[in-house]
């Protein structure tokens, strides 16, 4: 039985080999010189000192003002991250109050030199910084939940970005200066 599966396979492939027509491509296969010869390009492009020297010039002015218009706050600048009127409304409402987590770094850095005093400055140093990261941990939480309202009022309820809270705490927590993107409003200037 399997002879006979054999024989029409055979036949089968006779009669394919007909109806296809002359196989080949019509010139000689090339040797491998010729086929690196055509392949063949400059390892190194022909540029000369100058060309490069002013091309990363170039580069450079065009990093200095991406970086200049990134830390202004210029939106065909800003990361995806920090893009849009939602982003800056909450960068601006951050900007415009005090909060407690941006004395949290030099807060730790005097508790860091306390904790080099010996007995008990070193108990009450490790308490002062723990209930300090607490009540920088509840004014981001109260922050986050002023700005759900202010965002809905605002932007309306259903068009609210997710993660504005996250963003908000990580920028609170900032000391002011270090922000990027620079702060846009003074203090006490509450964003429209």
């Amino acid at each position: 039985m399997a002879k006979k599966g054999v024989d029409n396979a055979a036949g089968a492939n006779e009669q394919g080999a007909d109806d296809r027509g002359p196989v080949g491509k019509g010139r000689p296969t090339p040797s491998r010189k010729q086929a690196e010869a055509a392949n063949a390009r400059p390892i190194v492009g022909s540029k000369d000192k100058s060309m490069v020297k002013e091309q990363r010039r170039q580069q450079a002015s065009q990093r200095e003002r991406a970086r200049i218009g990134m830390m202004e706050g210029d939106e065909r600048y800003l990361g995806p991250r920090d893009r849009g009127p939602q982003r800056r409304f909450v960068r601006d409402y951050v900007d415009a109050r005090w909060s407690i987590g941006e004395l949290l770094i030099p807060m730790m850095l005097v508790v860091l030199v306390m904790t080099f005093i010996p007995g008990i400055m070193q108990v009450v140093s490790l308490i002062v910084i723990w209930a300090f990261v607490g009540l920088a941990i509840i004014d981001a939480v109260l922050l986050g939940v002023r700005l759900k309202r202010l965002l809905g009022q605002k932007f309306g309820e259903d068009r609210v970005q997710s993660g504005y809270r996250w963003y908000a705490a990580m920028r609170a927590f900032q000391f002011r200066p270090l922000r990027v993107p620079k702060p846009q409003v003074k203090r006490g200037q509450r964003p429209n």
